[in-house]
């Protein structure tokens, strides 16, 4: 009965309220829209879709509610995830009032600034914040200084500290998990040889698996002299000269070391492994040869390094470990960073749930990498309590203190909360503690309503605390709803809407939507440049160059087409997924039909355009999808984590994708193209089209897609046709006879 009444009540005043609509906000708003700002339950959350007009919803949702005289203006709280945001729906919702945004009754405001007016109004005075907090790169650099601190001051967290670093700078992850061979692959390593992939150490040689990384970091860390894969003579038990290949010999001593992956079982994961250990064993028994063995059981445990210690000081080889001034000139600084980075997100969630050390080492043991984990789960802890002491010394808080504090002050009703209506943009990023705070106020005040709006396909800001599950999970973390959606986009062609959509829909976690675009279908408006590089990697900075200006030349000649007394150029986002590919140096090129805009992935969020730029859509730890955000070192601090592989890499691509109206351009690496290009292939077949930097099209590989069918010649010298992606797709095309005779071997499903 009560659904029933809702229906009529809604219908009623879609009638009532039909020209006040017609006309809100500078537009006329869709059905989606006018329901959303006509239904108040005490929760509502608004599933919009990219490009759908939330905003609008939102400076509708004040309006209608204050024209219903359903609150006052000053019982009512707008709250935007950052300063601009606040600013422009605080001007878009004062346009819409007829007032000046100095004289808006209605708080419209950051989380930042409600939590800091909320402890202001109750001690008398604002909260001191850390010199650090409000500069964009000042937490890092506190981070930073206090990793240098610890790292001068205290020998045990230097020693886990170098370890983390050294021996475990990626998660040994078994191959079971991933789902191809490949896929594990591409985790390990960026660099193939000869279609094998290769793992670079810091002894400065290439090894070929991540225990066998850890074991030659940890040698060179310990100053001990080794060679990878001798060849060593032995005879077999006929006397007959064989050569095999130890993992790791110490000439000092003349002893062979191998590293077998057998499990704690003696059990292995690969086919005739065990036959094949067994086998070397007798080899070296025969040739009466010095020989040690360590198993990934031992990798697993964390025992492996004792043993090793053991082995080599028994042998009289002496172990002497590095000053950290040399560890630090030789890492890599992209494993730093990535640490630095993760890090400070974990911070925030041990300090925000109060995580103590035995709970992160808890959480610890649910990981594949669990040594790592442990390490990991110690150094983070200690820094955490570091960032705490360092805090409470100079009596200062940061922007997660403030949120804690001023909730507990709305908690135990020091602090009276005037607002019966909350309304919260982004609500995709909410985090934790800001959802906390958002609770606290609305059960504070009786009859209290809560109007959440944002999309969870773009939640994109776990590394600063966002808990996309607080979304996706709403009733169950803010009680029973109406759930409504904004399912029309005003910005991408049909196209680019579909196809994003069933992209990013593939995770079965994200909310379903239906998405429809009031731009019809372009066809061919995303398309696929692949760039061969000279070397190991392609210059992405001049194929950008010229897409821009093969681009400006053809919009020059339709400019009949789209050029208008407001519209002189059109505007094109080159977007990156990691800021060193910005080919521009800060000095971005000027064109006489197309002005341009550069910027990551992350800082294109909200932003339009009518065309984008992508650039490196690659696979790689720096690619897309970043294989090194992805670290399940997380899933040791975030409450809900995430199931499905590379969840918010897609969302970020997600974001990417729906910058354009018109089209999208991706450049990739021809020999490495991005696991999500199959993946757009496979939503949209024949509408994603490959093509030379110039425009001349490409013919896509019908088994793999983001391969293309290029001439190739046997080992005989004989030319056909196949995939420009062998190893990894081994489709040929071959004409007569020879193509009947071999269309089955060719067939066989491709490794991607």
């Amino acid at each position: 009965m009560r659904h029933r009444y809702n229906e009529r009540f809604i219908a009623s005043e879609l009638a009532a309220f039909a020209a006040f609509f017609d006309n809100l906000d500078g537009r006329s708003l869709s059905g989606q829209q006018r329901e959303a700002c006509i239904r108040l339950e005490d929760n509502n959350l608004l599933i919009a879709s990219a490009g759908s007009g939330k905003s609008a919803t939102m400076v509708g949702k004040v309006a209608y509610v204050l024209e219903k005289k359903l609150a006052r203006p000053d019982e009512m709280l707008v709250l935007a995830f950052n300063k601009s945001a606040a600013d422009e729906l605080r001007e878009r919702i004062a346009r819409q009032l007829k007032v000046e945004p100095d004289k808006l009754e209605c708080r419209v405001t950051t989380f930042h600034a409600l939590g800091r007016g909320i402890i202001q109004e109750v001690d008398g005075r604002p909260p001191q914040l850390a010199n650090w907090v409000e500069h964009p790169a000042g937490e890092a650099k506190a981070i930073e200084e206090i990793i240098g601190e610890l790292a001068s001051s205290d020998r045990e967290f230097t020693r886990l500290w170098v370890d983390l670093l050294v021996v475990h700078p990626k998660a040994d992850i078994p191959r079971k998990t991933f789902d191809s061979e490949v896929d594990y692959q591409r985790y390990v390593t960026e660099r193939r040889t000869r279609g094998k992939a290769t793992i670079g150490s810091l002894a400065g040689i290439y090894v070929k698996s991540l225990q066998e990384q850890s074991i030659a970091n940890w040698l060179w860390l310990n100053s001990v002299a080794f060679e990878y894969e001798r060849q060593v003579e032995v005879q077999d038990a006929e006397g007959a000269v064989r050569h095999i290949h130890p993992d790791f010999y110490y000439s000092a001593t003349h002893t062979m070391h191998e590293h077998f992956a057998l499990d704690a079982n003696g059990v292995s994961p690969f086919k005739d492994y065990v036959d094949h250990a067994e086998a070397k064993r007798r080899d070296y028994q025969l040739g009466q040869i010095d020989f040690f063995e360590t198993r990934s059981a031992q990798a697993a445990d964390g025992t492996i390094f004792e043993v090793m210690r053991a082995e080599l000081e028994r042998r009289g080889i002496q172990l002497a470990a590095k000053p950290y001034s040399d560890i630090a000139k030789a890492l890599e600084p992209v494993v730093v960073k990535h640490y630095h980075q993760l890090i400070g997100t974990c911070i925030k969630h041990v300090r925000a749930s109060h995580l103590t050390l035995d709970m992160l080492l808890q959480r610890a043991q649910s990981l594949h990498d669990k040594e790592r984990a442990r390490i990991f789960s110690r150094v983070v802890y200690r820094i955490a309590q570091a960032y705490s002491e360092k805090l409470v010394d100079a009596g200062r808080i940061d922007f997660d203190s403030m949120i804690a504090d001023a909730t507990q002050l709305v908690e135990t009703k020091r602090y009276t909360s005037p607002y019966s209506l909350i309304l919260v943009d982004e609500f995709q990023d909410i985090s934790g503690p800001r959802g906390k705070l958002i609770k606290s106020l609305r059960d504070q005040k009786p009859f209290s309503k809560l109007f959440a709006v944002g999309d969870d396909w773009q939640s994109i800001y776990r590394f600063a605390g966002s808990d996309v599950t607080l979304f996706t999970r709403f009733d169950a973390n803010f009680g029973t709803s109406w759930q409504g959606r904004l399912e029309q986009t005003y910005r991408c062609n049909q196209l680019i809407a579909e196809t994003a959509a069933g992209f990013v829909q593939r995770n079965p976690d994200q909310l379903r939507k239906s998405v429809r675009s009031i731009r019809p279908a372009i066809p061919k408006s995303i398309r696929v440049i692949p760039i061969e590089g000279a070397k190991e990697r392609p210059d992405f900075g001049a194929a950008c160059l010229r897409l821009l200006s093969r681009l400006d030349v053809f919009l020059g000649s339709i400019a009949e087409q789209w050029r208008g007394t407001a519209r002189q150029k059109l505007r094109v986002l080159v977007l990156w997924r990691y800021n060193h590919l910005d080919p521009f140096a800060g000095r971005i090129p000027a064109f006489p039909h197309i002005e341009v805009s550069a910027l990551s992935f992350h800082r294109s969020k909200g932003l339009e355009a009518d065309y984008t730029i992508l650039l490196d859509i690659s696979e790689g730890d720096y690619g897309v999808p970043s294989r090194v955000e992805d670290d399940e070192l997380l899933n040791l601090v975030i409450p809900n984590p995430e199931t499905f592989a590379y969840a918010e890499e897609r969302r970020l691509f997600y974001v990417a994708l729906t910058r354009a109206s018109r089209g999208v351009f991706m450049l990739a690496d021809s020999a490495r193209p991005s696991r999500y290009i199959q993946e757009l292939c496979e939503v949209a077949g024949e509408d994603i089209r490959f093509e030379t930097i110039d425009g001349q099209a490409l013919e896509q590989c019908p088994a793999c897609r983001v391969g293309q069918l290029v001439q190739r010649k046997t080992k005989t010298g004989r030319s056909f046709v196949g995939c420009s992606q062998y190893p990894n797709c081994r489709h040929v095309v071959f004409s007569g006879k020879q193509k009947q005779n071999r269309s089955r071997a060719a067939r066989r499903p491709p490794v991607q």
